[in-house]
């Protein structure tokens, strides 16, 4: 756990302008599960999810109206995190972390996901097809048959990353090394990265971050390769 990092709950407006949002792709809630869009108030970059009243009440999701996160609230503990995880001194332990996270005759992890995405997409497609046959006059029947459309497509492209996905690659230590050391140089120098060069190497890195509000933590992991996902440490963010 990593402390520091506080949010500001804000709505106000502002114009809008160019800017490289650092966590832009890899940013997701973790309510609701979407990714959390980039939005510029007061001159400050901030992350915000929000999630349509009628849209929760078909997901039975109990969701804020919007979720905020500011984004240099979370940066500076996200970067010493990058840069402690891959010192030197570390170097072991990663290792050892990211060949245990392949397991062993398990499935690759990109394959999970995908798997788990078409059983959340299924629950959902169940969900909205019972509230088309119980329409009442507070029921939107177009705005359901989008978010069909919508679920229907993530549910097809899951399916295609599920069909091209390898099964049962996994790294040699040495793979798993190599990789490390490759990543090491930049992590140590990440926080003094420019924001776009940062982005990238955040890319790199194959970072997930999920942000829970309700105890102001990010989850973090890192997908070294499309064949490897592990867990490191949980950062703290906020609201």
């Amino acid at each position: 756990m990593i402390q520091g990092a506080q949010g500001v709950h804000t709505s106000g407006g502002g114009a809008r302008h160019r800017h490289p949002y650092v966590l832009r792709g890899i940013l997701y809630c973790g309510i609701c599960h979407r990714r959390i869009q980039g939005q510029r108030n007061h001159g400050a970059a901030y992350y915000r999810c929000r999630f349509p009243e009628e849209y929760a009440l078909a997901n039975r999701v109990h969701h804020p109206r919007n979720v905020y996160l500011r984004e240099d609230a979370l940066l500076p503990a996200l970067d010493r995190w990058v840069g402690r995880n891959f010192a030197p001194h570390r170097r072991a332990d990663t290792i050892a972390a990211i060949a245990a996270a392949q397991g062993g005759d398990g499935e690759d992890t990109v394959a999970v996901l995908a798997r788990h995405t078409i059983a959340e997409c299924d629950r959902k497609l169940a969900r909205y097809r019972a509230a088309l046959e119980a329409l009442d006059e507070d029921t939107d029947p177009a705005a359901i048959a989008g978010w069909i459309i919508g679920i229907q497509q993530q549910r097809a492209g899951a399916e295609a990353q599920l069909r091209q996905t390898p099964r049962h690659v996994h790294m040699t230590h040495d793979q798993i090394a190599n990789l490390v050391d490759q990543f090491g140089d930049h992590a140590q120098a990440i926080a003094a990265a420019d924001p776009s060069r940062k982005a990238d190497l955040y890319a790199k890195l194959g970072l997930r971050l999920t942000y829970h509000p309700g105890n102001e933590t990010v989850r973090a992991e890192a997908h070294l390769d499309t064949r490897t996902a592990w867990e490191m440490v949980r950062v703290r963010g906020g609201t």
